[in-house]
């Protein structure tokens, strides 16, 4: 396997690592995002990744980065340049991404916001415009026509939710947000109450902003899904274009790949 590029999506809570080739996101690997964890760790980390991927590290062309944590960017950085020998290009620091911005305030857009907006335009060139819908910590909305960045929504994002729900309730039970059904029922147990209502429920809520929000852009509009709950979420809502759970590695790659 010839790798040539490795990827960092640094969020909230997880770290999502990506190898890849020209062609491809090759394979991808998930860390937990600590700030208690040293440099030291995730470069013992990523060297035991680079071994069981058979990927000599000095025959990489790039480690490249988006971050929305600081501290957990900046123990990249270190562990890069220490285990890996190489330092690492943040977009859109290092790597500008070829999008403009309409933010009011564009610099408080998120990296990982443009990066996935960025990937979703050249998955789908054909689109006059692309909703972006990413269910991270928090639910994010993004919307893009041409090659504009308009801005977004920033919603509860449906882990969190949970978690938030688990405790301040001390009685509820552990739910799996796992279900079979593609149609809500009336639950009758506490349990099929919660995953019912919380996997239609953010169904509901994604399929009404998207609904609404298609009227406000220029046609055709596409939309395309990630983060950990989009594959969840695309069995039981037909409001996907799209479902890339790696868009953001995806979006890391071709910014290397096209870069000028």
């Amino acid at each position: 396997m010839s790798i040539t590029t490795l990827l960092f999506d640094i969020g909230n809570t997880n770290i999502k690592i990506g190898f890849s080739d020209d062609a491809g996101i090759r394979a991808q690997f998930t860390l937990p995002t600590d700030s208690r964890q040293t440099a030291d760790g995730l470069g013992l980390s990523l060297s035991g990744l680079c071994r069981h991927m058979n990927v000599d590290p000095a025959a990489l062309d790039a480690c490249v980065a988006s971050s929305v944590a600081p501290v957990i960017a900046h123990l990249v950085r270190k562990a890069c340049r220490a285990f890996l020998g190489h330092t690492v290009l943040f977009a859109p620091e290092d790597i500008p991404i070829p999008l403009e911005n309409k933010y009011e305030r564009p610099q408080e857009v998120g990296a990982d916001r443009l990066v996935g907006a960025y990937a979703a335009r050249r998955l789908m060139p054909d689109a006059k415009s692309i909703i972006s819908v990413d269910y991270g910590t928090a639910t994010t909305f993004d919307f893009v026509t041409d090659d504009t960045y308009l801005g977004g929504l920033i919603c509860p994002g449906v882990y969190s939710s949970v978690e938030a729900l688990a405790s301040r309730t001390a009685k509820l039970p552990h739910i799996a947000l796992d279900i079979d059904a593609s149609e809500p029922v009336v639950g009758r147990s506490t349990a099929e109450s919660i995953n019912h209502g919380f996997v239609f429920g953010f169904a509901a809520m994604t399929e009404g902003l998207i609904a609404r929000l298609a009227e406000r852009l220029p046609g055709p509009v596409r939309t395309v899904a990630t983060g950990g709950f989009a594959q969840s979420l695309a069995r039981v809502t037909p409001c996907f274009t799209m479902v890339r759970p790696d868009l953001l590695l995806e979006g890391l790659r071709l910014l290397y790949k096209e870069r000028a």
